[in-house]
């Protein structure tokens, strides 16, 4: 249960030049949650600041942040952190613990914890904040989009009063009644502490946070980006120009994470297209693309765009505390994901493929969380979008040129690899049912005998040659660019909702698994194709 919590603005008004020590704050905030955030505190056991955060150091991340010494705000790296040794001070107070050592400010700031006697100022490595607990507790520390929250958690409250051994002095109450001078308003513009020159870029500086190309991203991205912005993406567009072709003309110094992208190549190559072995190496390989990534993130970045897929191990370290951020959904949210492949499996129990992985149930809640907390989902995806609401940003699809209508045909061709989650069940009782043969896309992954009671066909040249109808009727289709291909040279689609086409001409779409309205909608576009 929760024994305290203290809940406080991470933003406060400041002048314009105090902008950036107020972003610099916010980036050691992070950095302190990260290491303190789920710190198990045994009772009487004595917490120390310092000892369990460490010395704040450049090399470490911490960076130029406001910091209170003798009545001015000044910058310093680590400058901020007396933020959270206030509010430490303050859930010990009300948690009953004895409070060892802690130090009042010298200056009250207006509308801070000192306001209330609930401060305790802290200084590497002779000014502490320590106290020590009646029970067993766990720190909680974290960085919404606007406050910095701090809770101690425990199995019961206790019902002793805190006990302070240092008392308010007589000279503070003094002291406090005194202004407090900034950089920009004391005057002294040739000490060596002034920041005015280190003024905050106009503007929400964005950090785009890339991984496996789409033109639909790409248009988006090169709409809304900015000159001040950061973009990160595994390796540059001249080097993998199909996977990575993003467009970054006009950015700053590309970050990259190179090695991760080769290891993401090689291990890839290696496994089966199909299995959990697989999909182990690509979460994994998602975590170092995201690691690498998230230490790349300016800590003037106000606001992140983030690809889906690194999404959940970003949020889970504490990367988007104190940001805005928005999503490139890459696909279903994890959550409706392994439901929609649940309620397939339910339907086809015999189907090796459709049960064999499901994500660490701790990823799963990471990326609902964020989700969550984004502020839009941005996709071209139409059944994506309808999960998002009113927080969709809905991208058209990008379509293929095509110069002259393709030739049709009576050819009905399933456009994918013969697996469940693409529907082969259903594109096989379809065919049964109206007595039809059928062209393949793609390889024979779900069984080698799929299809022996059949007349198929694979694919040797061009999958869509005397093509009549393109059917996918999948529980699962993230980008289906075949089907876009099929749309643009005029030949009829019949497509289950989780393709995410819902509005585009020369559609016939369908429930995933709603196999009459299947069989209905492709014998009707061939009883029209002429003899």
């Amino acid at each position: 249960m929760v024994l305290a919590e203290s809940r406080t603005a991470l933003r406060h008004a400041v002048l314009p030049a105090e902008l950036l020590l107020q972003a610099g704050k916010i980036q050691n905030l992070r950095l302190a949650a990260r290491q303190l955030n789920g710190l198990q505190i045994q009772a009487g056991q004595i917490f120390s600041f310092w000892k369990n955060l460490g010395r704040a150091t450049r090399h470490r991340g911490f960076v130029a942040g406001r910091e209170l010494r003798e009545g001015c705000v000044i910058p310093n790296t680590g400058g901020g952190l007396c933020h959270l040794s206030n509010a430490l001070y303050d859930v010990a107070l009300q948690a009953g613990c004895t409070i060892v050592e802690r130090h009042a400010h010298s200056r009250v700031v207006p509308g801070s914890s000192a306001a209330r006697h609930r401060d305790a100022t802290v200084f590497w490595n002779y000014v502490d904040l320590r106290f020590a607990t009646p029970s067993d507790i766990q720190l909680q520390v974290q960085l919404t989009r606007t406050d910095l929250v701090v809770r101690l958690l425990g199995a019961n409250k206790s019902s002793h009063n805190s006990h302070a051994i240092e008392a308010e002095t007589s000279a503070r109450e003094i002291a406090g009644a005194l202004p407090i001078e900034t950089c920009e308003t004391c005057g002294a513009r040739k000490c060596f502490r002034n920041v005015s020159a280190l003024t905050f870029a106009r503007g929400t500086r964005t950090a785009w946070i890339l991984d496996k190309y789409e033109p639909e991203f790409d248009e988006w991205v090169r709409q809304n980006r900015q000159k001040q912005d950061t973009v990160l993406i595994p390796v540059e567009a001249r080097v993998a120009r199909t996977s990575y072709g993003w467009d970054t003309s006009g950015f700053p110094p590309v970050g990259t994470a190179s090695a991760v992208a080769l290891y993401r190549s090689i291990a890839s190559r290696r496994l089966a297209a199909q299995g959990a072995a697989r999909q182990r190496m690509l979460l994994n390989c998602d975590r170092l693309l995201a690691d690498s990534f998230a230490r790349k993130i300016p800590f003037t970045a106000e606001h992140l765009v983030i690809s889906q897929n690194l999404l959940p191990y970003i949020w889970r370290e504490g990367w988007l505390g104190g940001r805005t951020f928005d999503v490139l959904m890459t696909r279903l949210p994890l959550r409706e994901l392994e439901h929609v492949l649940d309620r397939a499996a339910a339907e086809h129990p015999e189907s090796r493929t459709l049960s064999d992985f499901r994500a660490p149930a701790d990823l799963r809640e990471a990326e609902t969380g964020a989700l969550a907390a984004a502020r839009a989902w941005v996709t071209p995806h139409s059944r994506i979008a309808a999960l998002a609401g009113n927080r969709a940003v809905k991208l058209e699809w990008k379509m293929p040129a095509t110069k002259i209508p393709w030739p049709r045909g009576h050819t009905v061709v399933f456009p994918a690899t013969t697996v469940a989650r693409k529907g082969c069940y259903e594109m096989r009782e379809m065919a049964r049912r109206l007595g039809l043969r059928v062209r393949l896309g793609g390889h024979v992954i779900e069984d080698a005998g799929f299809w022996q009671d059949l007349e198929v066909s694979t694919a040797e040249a061009d999958w869509m040659d005397d093509a009549g109808v393109v059917v996918l009727p999948a529980w699962v289709e993230h980008w289906p660019r075949r089907l876009l291909r099929a749309l643009a040279a005029g030949v009829p689609v019949v497509a289950s909702n989780g393709c995410g086409l819902a509005g585009l001409p020369n559609l016939r779409e369908f429930s995933a698994g709603d196999l009459p309205s299947l069989v209905a909608h492709v014998a009707e576009i061939l009883h029209r194709i002429p003899a």
